[in-house]
């Protein structure tokens, strides 16, 4: 049955009429047009699909898109201001923290959570944090390299 869903996506309102029911990655992909987030194991398992949800790191695939109703969403197409990348996307590039790119979009999302949490995590934090994706190129020890060098320049971006 369908529905109008009222969605604020990366700062900007969208209504769209579909069935509740519908897995909001899908709408995202299909109807918005982000291919950020990506379809991965369709189980909520991999966070291929994850996306910021009201701030919270969020699976998409399984996830009605009657649930976000009213809600904000932020896909990584919606992280750089204008042309200036978020720093943890700078830190995931100057590490090299990918290689296909297809878990990256959740992973950066998820770091600029933990991040907001908690500005100085140590390694085992990192991990912690992080642990909720799953990477088949296994870039694992980059990722924990790049979102301990985002910390360390979003720490010094605040002294200033």
């Amino acid at each position: 049955m369908n529905q109008t869903v009222t969605l604020t996506v990366n700062g900007t309102e969208r209504s769209i009429e579909t069935d509740g029911q519908r897995p909001l990655l899908e709408v995202l992909r299909e109807e918005l047009q982000l291919t950020g987030p990506k379809y991965g194991c369709g189980e909520s398992q991999c966070s291929a699909c994850l996306v910021r949800l009201d701030g919270v790191p969020t699976r998409t695939c399984t996830l009605p898109v009657a649930t976000a109703d009213g809600k904000s969403i932020t896909t990584i197409e919606g992280l750089a201001q204008g042309d200036e990348l978020h720093p943890v996307q700078t830190a995931f590039l100057d590490e090299g923290a990918m290689q296909c790119g297809y878990c990256t979009g959740g992973m950066i999302l998820t770091a600029v959570a933990l991040l907001e949490q908690n500005s100085n995590p140590t390694d085992q934090e990192i991990v912690d944090g992080m642990n909720r994706h799953m990477c088949r190129c296994n870039g694992y020890l980059k990722v924990i390299d790049a979102v301990r060098l985002a910390a360390q320049r979003m720490s010094q971006r605040r002294r200033k």
